[in-house]
């Protein structure tokens, strides 16, 4: 497996912390979840499927936590933000290619709406106060950003962050750029449902499984103990 050293090194960094938070759940997690009300608006239900954009960090996660989502079709780790030829990991990683590791989530939203999966990004997903890094990964390629589809999906995610900087839920200001989506790039075939695939490894327990029991805790409703894999999914 082809992995960028920037990772390798934030393995080494976590990896003895995670031998002593095996099997503590959500409270060994690098960054903690926060309870956070729903927008104040959120869209328009319409017919068949929507595509949304998230970057939060390391796709691994981002996508793990929406695979476990209801009403999410598919989720998948990509790149999004830069050019199409730049678009291979070992690339992104130099963190110069304007790209951010992100998850393309094509979800029905008549079962779980857009603001609804902003809720979930900025609670569990991820720390939306950070700039530039998630937990133990640096550089823009990690940044929060949301890439929007539709013009409602701007002025849903714009509110929801006035919303919250308004009401301090954060101990800092949300740093999440808002932009038009431009393109998505699919990651490689191994960064695909790599939480699932890979429960133990130190990376996945220390940063992304108590994500999951988060989920789990905090959006009962919405979670779902199967994920959506992109492996068993089609179209």
């Amino acid at each position: 497996m082809s992995m960028s050293s920037r990772r390798r090194n934030s393995l080494a960094g976590v990896f003895a912390a995670t031998i002593l938070t095996l099997g503590a759940g959500a409270a060994g997690a690098a960054e903690e979840a926060v309870v956070i009300p729903p927008p104040a608006m959120d869209e328009t239900a319409g017919s068949g499927t929507e595509t949304a954009i998230f970057a939060g960090g390391c796709f691994w996660g981002v996508q793990g936590v929406f695979q476990h989502v209801n009403g999410v079709e598919n989720a998948v780790s990509g790149y999004a933000g830069g050019e199409a030829e730049t678009a291979q990991y070992e690339t992104v990683s130099t963190g110069s290619t304007g790209h951010a590791e992100a998850v393309e989530v094509r979800f029905d939203p008549k079962k779980v709406t857009y603001g609804r999966l902003l809720q979930i990004f900025f609670s569990v997903a991820h720390n939306p106060t950070q700039l530039n890094f998630q937990g133990p990964d640096r550089g823009t390629q990690y940044r929060s950003a949301l890439f929007v589809t539709a013009a409602e999906q701007r002025e849903v995610a714009e509110r929801y962050i006035d919303q919250l900087d308004k009401a301090h839920v954060f101990p800092k200001p949300i740093v999440t750029k808002v932009s038009d989506a431009r393109g998505f790039y699919p990651a490689e075939a191994y960064h695909q449902d790599f939480l699932t695939r890979n429960p133990t490894y130190p990376y996945i327990v220390y940063n992304d499984l108590p994500k999951i029991e988060n989920l789990k805790s905090l959006f009962p409703a919405d979670y779902r103990s199967q994920p959506m894999l992109v492996g068993k999914t089609k179209g």
